[in-house]
């Protein structure tokens, strides 16, 4: 890991709470957040499944892929992740050299209960939810492993509690008491 200030991390599947507790973890410890899924919305002008639609996951996975690259050269934030970010290599490297990588750990009942009304997730709008979710276990799960420094089961848990305890284990590790001394 590079820089004085490094960025935390959040990697998992869907609906694991990375967004939500990335916000609450970045308001807790005084730190920008930003959203790496937003920020290519933002920049495009447009949702991400109208990406998926016209350029495919390989475009989205591109522009992901570029994105991941200007986030990790920047310092001193926390960044939630798309639950794909993972799949590149190259993403990996980036963010497991560049700051401390935190899997936000959540079962897929659990996914199914917190992505049921949402519609913008199109790889589940493609066919049976469950199976897409427990396809995308089997194919990403040791990938969200082999980066992880610290890993937290967010199954059951308000987003509150796991920002508390997410910020509890960063301090114990001392590495938001880097950001606290610039």
């Amino acid at each position: 890991m590079t820089g004085a200030n490094p960025n935390i991390y959040l990697v998992g599947p869907t609906g694991s709470g990375k967004t939500a507790v990335g916000r609450q973890l970045a308001r807790d410890a005084g730190l920008l957040f930003m959203d790496s899924d937003h920020e290519i919305e933002k920049r495009t002008g447009v949702e991400i499944s109208y990406i998926f639609e016209k350029e495919g996951e390989s475009g989205f996975r591109d522009r992901e892929e570029e994105m991941i690259k200007e986030l990790s050269s920047l310092e001193g934030m926390v960044v939630a992740t798309g639950g794909g970010a993972i799949l590149s290599a190259d993403n990996r490297k980036r963010l497991a050299n560049s700051g401390v990588v935190v899997y936000l750990k959540t079962g897929v009942n659990e996914q199914l209960k917190r992505t049921s009304r949402s519609r913008k997730r199109p790889l589940l709008n493609r066919g049976n939810p469950r199976e897409i979710l427990e396809e995308m276990a089997q194919t990403r799960n040791a990938l969200y492993e082999e980066i992880a420094d610290l890993s937290l089961d967010t199954s059951n848990q308000r987003v509150r509690s796991v920002a508390k305890q997410l910020k509890e284990l960063l301090e114990q590790r001392g590495d938001l008491s880097l950001h606290e001394a610039s």
